[in-house]
């Protein structure tokens, strides 16, 4: 799909920083990372919803998934890593996996006590701050085996 910006990606016609790509999956950093090391995991294939993967695609999301939350845990000294199967900004199925440093990184609307929320847009990170990134998560999951 010429009009979807994850495709786009993954296609090489969007510039991102690409810390893994494989014939079937594509893994780059956020940029407006809710935490340092915040990377989205797509299919190559355009499926606008997660359950219409197919299941070797989702397997290897996962597997990566977790491959990448041993390395942060490591790299950033947290104890969780939050992964999530989302999709509420861009229809093509893919995963955030961010390490969690608060209980509020990824949250809830379930446990919000106030009514009314305003939220900020985070702030982009530059070209260099993303390489950075990248070669310290690519020299973690070197390490991780």
């Amino acid at each position: 799909m010429t009009d979807c910006l994850f495709c786009r990606i993954a296609a090489g016609d969007v510039e991102a920083s690409i810390l893994h790509a494989d014939d079937m999956i594509v893994a780059f950093l956020d940029i407006e990372p809710i935490r340092r090391g915040h990377v989205q995991i797509v299919p190559r294939r355009h499926y606008d919803y997660f359950e219409d993967l197919p299941t070797q695609t989702a397997s290897a999301i996962l597997a990566l998934g977790q491959r990448l939350s041993r390395a942060m845990k490591r790299l950033y000294g947290v104890r969780r890593v939050g992964f999530a199967f989302t999709g509420g900004d861009i229809a093509h199925a893919h995963a955030h996996v961010i390490p969690l440093h608060e209980h509020t990184d990824l949250t809830s609307r379930r446990y919000i006590a106030e009514d009314k929320l305003t939220f900020v847009s985070l702030p982009r990170q530059s070209a260099v701050e993303r390489q950075d990134v990248v070669d310290e998560l690519r020299r973690a999951l070197e390490g991780e085996g």
